[in-house]
């Protein structure tokens, strides 16, 4: 018997905050993997990982969310635990995989395509195994082209993502990619929900029985939100995820002194040393002292 399925059992609800889920966790990746690119220290590589733990988070509780609204009316739905959580570390995985080759390889092309196409299979195959992981009295069956049309928008999305992560400057910038990011993997979701049709087998249930998906799911998503929450501290408290480089570091931003116009006083910025503006004046009187010769001293 053809099963009635719903995807919106809670209205808008469900979506919504499924969308700002993945926003969330894909806007943390991407200030990470923007991190470890632009600055180059020891942590290179936790920040990497910090990056990929975010958006393979929150993707994943984009997912649950989401499937919170998905029910079918002739049978009551639960989840398996292990292969629920096997999803979320599939999905983190894999995105860390992308993450890591871009991170460490460059942003050329190839990498992008690489880094993207394994990333965006990752979160496909994190899609279709917690789907995996759901019982009911019923036999799931899904359409192949729609299928194929969610893992394309889960590598294009993916793709994109890892070129915003290297090519985005700026805070709002980074914003509007994550809104971007969210989108795409929210619209990957629920295209790939389209595919699906169930078959129930047996008497149908009546509504109301059993636990529901919301019972189940709910303790479940309790750890990746905090994870997602105290991941949003941490950017919050690092000064160059917030606002970027110092404009002290930034070579475009200082003033360049015209003839016969005096020039403004050097007030150091957030950050900078306090005798920096003095360091390449002094760096470049020794370099344009003469081998052998003698350079006056400045009074």
């Amino acid at each position: 018997m053809q099963g009635t399925v719903d995807g919106f059992s809670y209205g808008l609800v469900t979506p919504v905050a499924a969308f700002i889920m993945a926003c969330l966790g894909g806007a943390l990746g991407l200030r990470c993997t923007t991190r470890s690119l632009r600055h180059r220290d020891t942590f290179k590589a936790g920040w990497l990982a910090l990056g990929a733990t975010s958006i393979g988070t929150g993707i994943w509780t984009m997912h649950f969310i989401a499937m919170m609204g998905f029910s079918v009316q002739q049978a009551p739905i639960s989840y398996d635990r292990p292969i629920t959580f096997a999803s979320l570390g599939v999905a983190v995985l894999m995105v860390g995989i992308g993450i890591f080759i871009v991170g460490y390889r460059g942003a050329t092309a190839l990498t992008l395509v690489t880094g993207g196409t394994i990333t965006g299979l990752g979160v496909a195959t994190m899609h279709y195994l917690g789907m995996a992981g759901m019982r009911l009295h019923g036999r799931i069956e899904y359409d192949t082209l729609t299928v194929a049309l969610s893992v394309v928008i889960a590598v294009v999305a993916a793709t994109a993502a890892l070129w915003a992560a290297v090519s985005v400057h700026g805070f709002l910038a980074s914003l509007g990619a994550s809104l971007v990011m969210g989108g795409a993997v929210s619209g990957m979701h629920y295209t790939a929900m389209e595919a699906v049709s169930v078959h129930v087998q047996g008497v149908e249930t009546p509504a109301g029985t059993g636990d529901t998906a919301t019972s189940l799911l709910l303790p479940m998503l309790i750890g990746p939100a905090v994870f997602l929450i105290l991941a949003a501290v941490v950017v919050m408290f690092d000064p160059l995820l917030v606002m970027g480089d110092p404009d002290w570091q930034r070579p475009a931003a200082r003033s360049v002194h015209r003839p016969g116009v005096p020039a403004p006083r050097h007030v150091p910025s957030y950050g900078e040393p306090a005798n920096w503006s003095a360091r390449p004046a002094g760096r470049a009187a020794r370099r344009s002292v003469p081998r052998g010769g003698h350079r006056s001293q400045d009074w």
